[in-house]
């Protein structure tokens, strides 16, 4: 053998053991050079589009509801393999005339018949993650995995819930699916191991984090940062963004101007222990994420309402007497 052939055999020893110890093959890139549709202040004499297509690569396509088709503005992710494709979510608006999303996503598949089969999932079960469901289950080769805890744990392998790991694998692509409650009981996250994307749902996105079980979440954050521990990670890529780039946050508005980027990365993660760690269960800001317990702001909301109503009562019980001595007396 020749100098330059063994140099050459030592050059592909050397990268498949690098390979081999990594445990990880090189990711397939993509683009997120894009900028989303901010929706409008006036939707009515400003007409959008519905849904917005990013094609990060050939087979990963990023679909993005408008703010003026529906205030949360979620996105939803479209990954295609070779044996079938897999969406996760499928967002917050069920009319298929005013959100066609199904017809979208249908014709985003590669070509050709029979067509490639679609297995529909989700991140959890709060509707604004799968109110198009009903445009998908009468179509042939689809299949949509319901959001409820036992469904999802028996379809998406996670016999050991939370702390198992789920496979599904779409041919020559395989994506990992991770127990996240916290957010939502049966709240999971998806990681392509063809792309380094993990696909983080409400679990963790730029603007409100909102915490039903605080316990859970932090365990799903722990979770999680040992999952990517020896991981690559791309980009890390939420259902919504909620802030502008100047750290306001879009309170249930169809404007959303200035937008921060949707992708967080690998040390959004990896912080994530700590923040949720530091939440004291009721309401805190830290950095780009606002986080909440929801149920129990309605609840002190409920409380403040009573007493003020329950204040307003007896003054007015108070004012009543007091005129009516007033009266008895001859005032």
């Amino acid at each position: 053998m020749s100098d330059r052939g063994r140099r050459l055999g030592l050059t592909v020893v050397l990268v498949a053991c690098a390979v081999l110890s990594t445990g990880h093959a090189q990711l397939v890139p993509g683009t997120m050079d894009v900028h989303w549709n901010s929706g409008s202040e006036d939707c009515v004499n400003n007409p959008q589009p519905a849904i917005q297509v990013h094609r990060y690569n050939p087979q990963t396509f990023i679909l993005r509801q408008n703010p003026c088709a529906t205030y949360e503005a979620p996105f939803l992710y479209l990954l295609v393999g070779k044996n079938r494709a897999l969406l996760i979510d499928t967002g917050a608006v069920a009319d298929a005339k005013a959100m066609p999303l199904a017809e979208k996503v249908i014709s985003l598949l590669p070509g050709g018949e029979p067509r490639l089969p679609l297995m529909v999932v989700h991140t959890h079960g709060h509707l604004d993650h799968r109110s198009g469901d009903e445009q998908f289950r009468s179509l042939p080769n689809v299949e949509v995995v319901a959001a409820d805890l036992e469904s999802v744990k028996s379809r998406l392998g996670i016999a050991d819930w939370p702390d198992g790991i789920g496979q599904i694998d779409l041919g020559d692509r395989v994506i990992d699916v991770i127990p996240t409650p916290g957010h939502h009981r049966a709240h999971v996250a998806y990681y392509d191991r063809q792309t380094g994307l993990f696909f983080s749902g409400d679990f963790l996105l730029p603007g409100r984090l909102l915490i039903e079980d605080r316990e859970a979440a932090l365990a799903s954050a722990r979770r999680v940062a040992a999952f990517i521990a020896e991981r690559p990670i791309s980009h890390v890529l939420g259902a919504h963004v909620e802030l502008s780039e100047s750290g306001d946050v879009f309170w249930g508005s169809t404007w959303h101007p200035r937008e921060r980027p949707l992708q967080l990365a690998r040390k959004d993660l990896l912080a994530l222990p700590e923040i949720v760690n530091g939440f004291n269960g009721f309401y805190s800001r830290r950095g780009i994420y606002v986080l909440m317990n929801q149920n129990r702001i309605l609840l002190l909301l409920g409380v403040g309402a009573l007493l003020l109503l329950g204040t307003v009562v007896w003054l007015i019980r108070a004012l009543w007497r007091r005129l009516r001595r007033g009266v008895s007396h001859g005032v």
